[in-house]
């Protein structure tokens, strides 16, 4: 028996959002989410978001940047960067700054401007500055001035709200059962929600088919033998 016929589909973006209200807010999340939310009255002009990759912390960073009208620059762009004119913004978000590799001497220049010009901060990494082998003392000094929140990786219940979410963005009724079997096996990781959602989405339409049981359990067996 040949194969059922599969659809054609396009792969359309799908951006995901980034606004306040798309946030949602668990126990892995919600000091960093109350901290961000503090701006302007932080206790300095400098706050670092650490946690692991697709925690939260682009989301949380790009809900700050809108609130303060933030300038923002990726910790391994710096050596293309314009150093001066980012400093003179009145608030500046470095993501992923334990990335910046060679440019250390950028990165230490760029908060001295920041500070001297009264510039709020905000950095995001994936561990503490102590963690990121850097060789700057200074830079390591002045980055170990920055109070520092934690995100902890989301957990199962979080996952499963964020897939609800997600299938809802795309007008996919899913029954809650296959996103429960999807949260338990994923990784822990927003960006791998997002992932699997945009693959069953693919799978759906190409087949013309709802989401079931079986199809997440045949793509996250394609994705852990790629993996």
């Amino acid at each position: 028996m040949s194969p059922p016929p599969r659809q054609l589909t396009l792969d359309w973006p799908h951006q995901p959002s980034y606004a306040r209200e798309d946030f949602l807010e668990a126990p892995c999340n919600a000091a960093a989410l109350g901290a961000i939310l503090a701006w302007p009255n932080w206790p300095s002009r400098m706050l670092m978001l650490a946690g692991p990759s697709g925690a939260g912390k682009s989301h949380l960073g790009a809900i700050w940047a809108r609130a303060a009208a933030a300038r923002l620059v990726a910790g391994d762009r710096l050596a293309d960067a314009p150093l001066a004119e980012l400093a003179r913004a009145p608030a500046l978000l470095i993501e992923d700054a334990d990335r910046v590799g060679g440019e250390e001497a950028a990165l230490l220049h760029l908060l001295n401007l920041a500070r001297e010009s009264g510039a709020d901060l905000l950095l995001t990494a994936r561990a503490a500055p102590d963690g990121w082998g850097l060789k700057t003392a200074d830079l390591l000094s002045r980055l170990r001035l920055a109070p520092i929140v934690s995100l902890g990786a989301p957990d199962p219940e979080l996952i499963a709200a964020v897939l609800l979410k997600l299938f809802s963005d795309r007008q996919l009724v899913v029954d809650r059962a296959v996103v429960s079997y999807v949260a338990l096996r994923l990784e822990r990781s927003l960006d791998a929600a997002r992932a699997i959602v945009a693959a069953l989405d693919r799978e759906a339409l190409a087949r013309g088919k709802p989401v079931t049981r079986a199809m997440a359990a045949e793509l996250l067996r394609d994705e852990e033998a790629g993996g």
